[in-house]
């Protein structure tokens, strides 16, 4: 059965307090999650930590915390309050993030984000195991070497909190799948599953494993209306700035996501215009299917068939990224979850 969150803050301008109602709608409603976003204006916790204590059920994710934005121990540390806060709510979402952020808003080098990600869950296992911190790895070691510090247990009890990856690359989702809990997926479309699944699939295979010991949660776009030319028309510059915007010209997740799923001359062409500054020239250049097939949109009956794929696919959660003015989200929210709840 499909699971539903949603997604809230992220950009200072997303007040988590304009949010309250909505959060408290979405559990009433069956929600079983809310995401927290972190990027370059709000950090992915205070806004949960704010959510826990006005929810009694909703699960409360960090979608993502950015691993260079805080040490390993730290991040436990959070994640360990969260746990605690929430009642046992929490899931910790993780990602690397892209070199613009990391080495612009954080001064630190991107250089082998794989790398870095799983060093940063092997600590958070031991952390969670109530373990002593000590660990040897190219870019951390516990503790500091020739320093005066001494090997540090976090001081609380053991606690089972799950580990999500946000994760486009193909040897990131391979990682996905040998290690983590859960799977934060975005440009997935159910119309190219392998462009993602394959990876994380032979992940959790070399580890002994298999894909549905993975909670694979994917974000979706969904809109619903009669109007489909208007829907489709609403959410190109939306492509778009993925495309264009969301990482450097050398290095773009979601961007590469797109060619794997067989835009590669689409999403070039749109990332150049929009590098080039021509941004309304990238957003026409958006084809219907890079809007269409990676999201529900369209009449009930459109969305309700996209659901089922998702569901078919063994996919276990979906994002909802519902966009409607704040009077008419709930409402919004409402319908898509008796969608959902048909689909089952």
């Amino acid at each position: 059965m499909l699971k539903a969150s949603i997604a809230v803050g992220g950009y200072a301008r997303n007040n988590a307090r304009h949010l309250i109602d909505l959060v408290q709608e979405a559990e009433r409603l069956g929600v079983d999650s809310i995401w927290s976003a972190e990027a370059w204006g709000s950090d992915a916790v205070t806004s949960l930590a704010f959510m826990a204590a006005l929810t009694t059920k909703i699960k409360l994710g960090t979608g993502i915390m950015q691993i260079s934005a805080r040490t390993p121990s730290m991040t436990a540390m959070t994640a360990l309050s969260m746990h605690d806060l929430s009642e046992g709510r929490f899931i910790l979402g993780l990602g690397v993030s892209g070199p613009q952020v990391v080495e612009g808003l954080h001064g630190i080098s991107y250089a082998e984000p794989l790398t870095r990600m799983r060093e940063t869950v092997e600590i958070l296992r031991l952390a969670f195991k109530g373990e002593k911190l000590i660990y040897e790895g190219k870019h951390n070691v516990l503790p500091r070497r020739g320093g005066e510090g001494k090997p540090l247990r976090l001081d609380h009890p053991p606690a089972p909190i799950p580990i999500f990856l946000a994760t486009l690359a193909p040897n990131a989702l391979e990682y996905t799948g040998a290690a983590a809990d859960g799977w934060l997926g975005t440009s997935f479309s159910p119309d190219h599953p392998e462009a993602h699944l394959d990876h994380i699939r032979r992940g959790a295979e070399k580890s002994g494993r298999k894909l549905s010991d993975i909670f694979l949660n994917v974000s979706c776009t969904v809109a619903i209306g009669d109007n489909v030319e208007q829907l489709i028309e609403e959410r190109r510059s939306g492509v778009a700035f993925q495309m264009g915007a969301m990482g450097s010209a050398k290095t773009n997740f979601y961007n590469d996501a797109f060619k794997r799923a067989g835009f590669t001359d689409d999403a070039l062409a749109i990332q150049q215009l929009w590098k080039a500054g021509k941004r309304d020239e990238a957003a026409r250049r958006v084809p219907d299917a890079m809007v269409t097939e990676f999201g529900a949109i369209g009449t009930a009956d459109m969305v309700k068939a996209r659901l089922k794929k998702y569901r078919d696919l063994g996919v276990n959660g979906l994002t909802l990224r519902i966009d409607a003015p704040a009077a008419k989200r709930a409402a919004a929210l409402e319908e898509v979850m008796d969608l959902i709840t048909a689909v089952g």
